[in-house]
């Protein structure tokens, strides 16, 4: 039986064109245009595509689906001309086309637009899925049915941290066109989910942004509805708000699932089944009437993508469409006559066919998924729905099914499945997986009550791998760690990957501390042999850190977080061994903890002091200078020592932003200072000089406070001397010369510089360590050194200052040696703004 070519199953409405429904805003840029330019043209006009045309030519077409094929976390390719990356030709319909055809050509080519035309072939607008779905009359069809009944396939659920290019590249690979978004640490404690769609990432590409998170472009809260709303409900809700995409929320209210208008386009098998029967039931009408009516019902059937097979009362096969027999390899002839069994693969039992059939004996209708043999013996899962087709005395005439091969979705299903719960490099647990299985076996062993144990590992020095052979290096090596460490573990043991180079174990069920110290040093042991890492034998070690339930803690958190610090302990004690977690491990960390979170807040708030130690002329012991020293007193910690909260500033990288507090906060105390001011001397450190912003931050400042330059000096340790710094340090300090500043060495002695490489920079003085004055003059050694460094600064023409200078045995020592001047607490201990002022203005009215 041949039928005549099809309609789309998507509309009730035969007879609508496409130019009843398409768009009419056509928006075009030329071939030369960049992506980023494109994808604002984009953004400003709220269009999901973008026309590329030259002179009258309409070259190709750019849309919101082609920017997640991008490589987003390169920022060269936003700058590349959209012709490079646009889809041609494009594909297009003349106005005249019917919607019906339009739909089918769609979901035919898997596109979500068309092109429309005129009788001149002119462009005229666009056509979209969207457009399609909301022109036809559905209302009835979307009322019946609820979300379940489409809903088939699981969310790709991406962490809010991730990036967006890593995020886009995952869409692409999933063929997601929307991801659901999830932020872990809110205000309320509780989970919660935002949205990333395509057209977030063309917004993406418009603002000039490469390196962010998805927490910066997602659209959040996630627009949501329950499981078993309706189809109608959906639908209007999209509308309301302008959406392409709603999340479904199972019971507690947790997304399982994203729904789009593309779902709602290529799931609708009731419709399309509903359509069949009056084409079946207007069969022996369309003999009386119109022999279109039958072609239209043929049109149906025989275009379809899906396969299509019609039974009578009885259960025997009366036809099939072409789509079946592609499906199943079976010919016309071959299934006609035949049962629905010849497709039977013998993958369900007897139960599953019977309340399949009592289903469809009381309601009319069965779908759901189902394992079916091909020809030629393969089998496959397929997507199926079945309908009864009743007669105007009620009594069910035929049978009609629509069913459709689900092999991709169910692959996909399994790679998203993957990358939820798996580490995509080293093929083990990822950090949601691990933290499953850590909360299975805590539910298991307080129920039973026995131990477990957690190891946490971190690589030794693993960022030098990266740095000199490069990430490929880098991922080989955490792969054959991968392997070692599941080598090394025993049956029922969980190895994961949290990220990085950081590793854990969980040993469900053990004995006590002895078990698990021989699992750690058997680890420890793995890491014996050298790694073969591109023809390069690297020697890799592992620091361990160990919890154990009940004895270190009661919760996931707990346990994680005793067994981390356990790991920084072992770090700490020369690395490549394991340590226990101990309550004194805690405490440190705990306090260190406090101590970070109370820096960041006083930095945040400016709530660090500036106090002045003077230095001295140690002929007549006149002021000559001050030194600027931060002091913190916290309401809760009090007073901390400087070289505390420094020493973590630096390893937080929060010290250019506590530099520039203390420079601002002296500049300002200059001003203030007026006439009565002396210079100051600040102490800058590696990392401040080497921040390219350094100098532009330091001349605003100068700027603000319109003080003299020369009032400033710069005190550097010889740590920012390294011969490896060296053309880019003295760039640095020439240009903080030619704007007035005096630039001093701090701890000389306690370093390695150069005297040549010395004779070379723009300083004007050398502060001896205060760990060679100490001891004069009593300490031979020192006094030697001590007099070495005077009389080496004196012939170069640089000013020495001794620092620690705490006796008058010292300060004359240092004056015989030819020191001119001194600061410690002979001369005076560091003072507030005020106490000092009161020395400036005695200084002042002794000159």
């Amino acid at each position: 039986m041949n039928y005549p070519p099809s309609t789309a199953v998507t509309s009730l409405s035969s007879d609508q064109t496409v130019a009843q429904v398409l768009q009419k805003n056509l928006i075009c840029c030329s071939a030369d245009t960049s992506v980023q330019q494109a994808a604002q043209l984009m953004q400003q006009h709220n269009i999901s595509c973008i026309l590329i045309k030259q002179e009258q030519n309409i070259l190709g077409i750019w849309t919101e689906s082609d920017c997640k094929k991008l490589d987003l976390a390169d920022h060269a390719v936003l700058q590349q001309a959209v012709s490079a990356v646009m889809s041609s030709p494009v594909l297009s319909v003349a106005d005249h086309f019917s919607a019906v055809d339009a739909a089918a050509l769609m979901k035919k080519q898997g596109i979500r637009r068309l092109l429309v035309t005129d009788k001149s072939q002119k462009a005229i607008g666009i056509v979209t899925q969207t457009d399609l779905i909301h022109q036809q009359p559905l209302e009835h069809y979307l009322m019946l049915r609820d979300i379940s009944s489409i809903l088939v396939e699981l969310p790709l659920l991406l962490q809010a941290e991730l990036s967006v290019a890593h995020s886009a590249a995952l869409m692409q690979q999933t063929q997601r066109d929307a991801a659901i978004v999830k932020f872990e640490n809110t205000e309320s404690g509780l989970a919660e989910y935002g949205i990333v769609t395509e057209r977030d990432l063309v917004h993406f590409v418009a603002t000039n942004r490469t390196l962010c998170t998805l927490a910066e472009v997602a659209t959040r809260p996630l627009l949501t509805l329950p499981l078993h709303s309706s189809l109608l409900q959906a639908v209007r809700l999209l509308r309301e708000h302008g959406f392409r995409h709603l999340g479904v929320t199972d019971s507690l209210g947790k997304p399982i699932g994203l729904l789009s208008h593309n779902h709602i386009l290529l799931n609708m098998e009731h419709l399309y089944i509903n359509e069949l029967k009056a084409a079946l039931q207007a069969r022996d009408k369309a003999l009386r009437s119109s022999e279109s009516s039958l072609r239209l019902a043929y049109k149906v059937i025989e275009a379809s993508h899906d396969a299509v097979m019609i039974t009578d009362a009885s259960g025997f096969i009366q036809s099939v469409n072409p789509s079946f027999c592609k499906l199943t390899g079976y010919s016309v002839e071959e299934a006609l006559g035949q049962t629905p069994n010849l497709l039977s693969s013998g993958q369900h039992d007897e139960n599953f066919y019977q309340q399949m059939w009592q289903r469809l004996q009381q309601q009319g209708y069965w779908q759901g998924e189902i394992w079916n043999k091909r020809k030629n013996g393969e089998i496959y899962p397929e997507w199926l729905s079945i309908s009864a087709v009743r007669g105007e005395n009620g009594i069910v005439n035929q049978y009609a099914a629509i069913f459709s091969d689900i092999t991709e979705r169910k692959k996909r299903e399994k790679k998203i499945h993957e990358l939820a719960y798996f580490d995509e490099l080293t093929g083990l647990a990822n950090r949601r997986l691990f933290q499953d299985r850590l909360e299975q076996a805590l539910a298991n062993a307080k129920r039973h009550d026995h131990q477990l144990a957690v190891l946490f590992l971190d690589l030794d020095l693993f960022k030098r791998i990266n740095d000199t052979l490069g990430h490929q290096a880098g991922d080989e090596a955490l792969r054959q760690v991968a392997r070692r460490l599941q080598k090394a573990s025993r049956a029922g043991e969980s190895v994961a990957r949290l990220g990085g180079d950081e590793f854990t174990m969980l040993v469900p069920e053990c004995d006590g501390i002895e078990e698990i110290e021989k699992l750690a040093q058997r680890i420890v042991a793995q890491f014996e042999l050298p790694f073969q890492i591109q023809h390069n034998e690297l020697v890799l070690t592992t620091s361990v850190g160990i919890s154990i339930y009940p004895q270190h803690g009661g919760t996931i958190s707990e346990l994680l977080k005793f067994a981390d610090a356990a790991m920084y302990q072992a770090k700490e004690s020369g690395r490549n061994k394991y340590s226990l977690y101990t309550n004194s491990v805690g405490q440190r960390n705990d306090e260190a903890l406090q101590l970070e979170q109370a820096l960041r807040k006083a930095l945040s708030q400016q709530q660090l002091e500036v106090y002045y130690q003077p230095k001295v002329a140690l002929q007549t012991g006149q002021l000559h200078s001050l030194e600027a020293l931060a002091r913190w007193q916290d309401k809760e910690l009090g007073q901390v020592p400087p070289q505390r909260f420094i020493a973590m500033a630096e390893t937080l990288g929060l010290i250019q932003q506590l530099g520039q507090q203390v420079l601002r906060q002296v500049c300002y105390q200059l001003q203030l200072w007026g006439e009565q001011a002396v210079p100051v001397a600040v102490n800058i450190s590696v990392m401040e000089l080497a921040d390219p912003g350094f100098l532009t931050q330091l001349t605003q400042i100068l700027t603000e406070t319109a003080i003299n330059p020369q009032l400033l000096e710069l005190e550097i340790t010889e740590s920012c001397l390294l011969p490896d710094r060296e053309t880019q340090t003295r760039q640095v300090l020439q240009q903080l010369r030619q704007l007035g500043i005096r630039l001093a060495i701090d701890d000389f002695g306690t370093g390695y510089s150069s005297l040549s490489y010395l004779r070379h920079l723009p300083i004007n003085s050398l502060k001896i360590d205060r760990s060679f004055i100490k001891s004069l003059p009593e300490n031979t050694s020192d006094r030697q050194i001590t007099s070495a460094i005077i009389a080496m600064a004196n012939a170069m023409g640089l000013d020495v200052i001794a620092e620690g200078v705490e006796t008058q045995a010292q300060q004359e020592f240092l004056l015989t040696a030819g020191c001119k001047f001194g600061q410690g607490y002979w001369f005076g201990k560091a003072e507030n703004a005020a106490s000092t002022l009161l020395l400036l203005q005695k200084h002042s009215l002794s000159h």
